[in-house]
């Protein structure tokens, strides 16, 4: 998961909460900035609505964890098959051909999710639709760099990214409460009918973002640009601090996906906590989430780098010993937000420790082997995970991860911290977003 930038507001100039249009106004924000952030905006909220709550319509249709966990881990395996031949494609017809083939291809693709309902089907479909899906986050970053300025780039990465925590909290709201909704308008459908109807609709709703792409048109690469693809580097290696840096991260990642897919599946199933109460709950866990992000750089500072990652990394943990043994359901959604919220705390500083020990020249290509190595191990968590939780159940196996996330935070100090004790915060938001670390996961977090 992505660490957020700098909230509007932040920077020098007229505050955002107070004059909202002035605060657009200086920021000189262009007109095909706008295009692209509509696209922007229908894509994040079709697909915030469309991951919420696809476990739970297959759980309506007796898939268990198993075969959830498998069709999760081929979509997130078709993303790490296709995001280096997306980089290649990219550099090679350009940016905005590959949106719209994304745009089509994955709401197309799952929209066929929901109608075709075969087993081995639906692993293929999965694994198609990240191959889809991976083109957004390829063509994310490049288009609103060069559709924005170093003056304001910090501003657009901050209003995109606050437009994404909005449109998932929505998303949750409206998949909660739309059966009741339909009941009142005197429809009386079934859960299940009620679930297909949405998903589709959330696969329309992103494809109405395709409009704004067909209309962008993407500046040219300015002319130093230019020089540095006709001079490319040579080979690059990872140094010393990345092959001690990867692991530790990529185990992290695990950790996290082994249960974030399950979470609603786990308040459905295991604590029958009603839709709408689960829709709400998804809403609240979006605002928590962009609530501890903004009090991240308080921790780091406090505590240090690496000792702020490994105190949120050991807190998550003490969160999923605390969710395996609740059998309230209250408290249990007391101690998932909890969960929600430190796991989330981990992630500025993890990114800010990688663009702070990187050089300037190589942090773009450290950004993408890291987005790679998580994607796969991602992959198998979420597959394996799923087989564990239908075998053993939730409250072992979310023990045995619980005691898992205890044993990446000891190897995560052990690897990164030992060598690197006094990481200084780093607060340049400008920089971070140019470089990549707002964005490299989202919207596509949830999955």
């Amino acid at each position: 998961m992505e660490a957020p930038p700098s909230q509007p507001g932040t920077e020098k100039g007229t505050p955002f909460w107070k004059t909202p249009t002035a605060w657009l106004r200086e920021k000189k924000l262009s007109r095909g900035f706008w295009i692209f952030f509509t696209a922007a905006f229908f894509f994040d909220f079709g697909f915030a609505i469309y991951v919420f709550l696809f476990n739970l319509y297959l759980l309506d249709l007796h898939f268990n964890e198993r075969l959830m966990g498998l069709i999760g881990g081929s979509m997130t395996l078709g993303s790490v098959v296709g995001t280096l031949p997306a980089g290649l494609l990219v550099r090679k017809y350009g940016i905005r051909p590959l949106m719209i083939i994304c745009f089509i291809g994955s709401t197309v693709l799952c929209a066929l999710r929901v109608l075709i309902l075969q087993e081995s089907t639906q692993l293929v479909l999965a694994f198609l639709s990240g191959l889809a899906m991976c083109l957004w986050g390829v063509c994310f970053l490049p288009a609103l760099a060069r559709l924005t300025t170093e003056e304001n780039r910090a501003s657009a990465f901050s209003l995109i990214f606050s437009v994404s925590i909005g449109t998932a909290t929505l998303g949750g709201i409206v998949c909660g409460y739309l059966q009741q909704w339909l009941q009142l308008a005197g429809l009386m459908l079934q859960p299940v009918e009620v679930k297909r109807i949405i998903l589709l609709c959330s696969c329309g709703i992103a494809a109405m973002g395709l409009a704004a792409v067909v209309r962008l048109e993407m500046p040219s690469i300015p002319r130093r640009d230019q020089t540095q693809r006709n001079n490319p580097r040579g080979r690059w290696m990872p140094d010393s601090f990345l092959l001690r840096y990867l692991p530790a991260m990529a185990l992290w990642t695990a950790i996290i996906a082994a249960f974030t897919p399950f979470a609603n599946v786990y308040l459905s199933k295991n604590l029958h906590v009603p839709m709408s109460h689960i829709g709400l709950i998804f809403s609240v866990a979006q605002v928590v989430q962009f609530c501890v992000g903004l009090l991240t750089p308080i921790l780091f500072r406090r505590l240090g780098m690496v000792p702020g990652i490994v105190v949120t990394q050991i807190a998550t943990a003490v969160s999923l010993v605390c969710l395996a043994a609740a059998h309230n359901s209250q408290v249990a959604v007391a101690l998932y937000l909890c969960f929600s919220a430190l796991q989330w705390m981990s992630a500025p500083g993890l990114y800010n420790m990688l663009m702070t020990v990187v050089p300037d020249e190589e942090r773009s290509t450290a950004a993408s082997a890291a987005l790679f190595c998580n994607a796969v191990v991602a992959s198998g968590a979420t597959a394996g995970a799923g087989i564990l939780f239908a075998r053993f159940g939730y409250p072992y196996v979310l023990t045995g991860i619980a005691a898992m996330a205890f044993v990446v935070a000891v190897v995560f100090w052990l690897l990164v911290g030992s060598a690197n004790p006094d990481i200084p915060l780093r607060e340049e938001p400008s920089q971070l977003a140019e470089d990549g670390r707002g964005r490299t996961e989202t919207p596509l977090r949830f999955l």
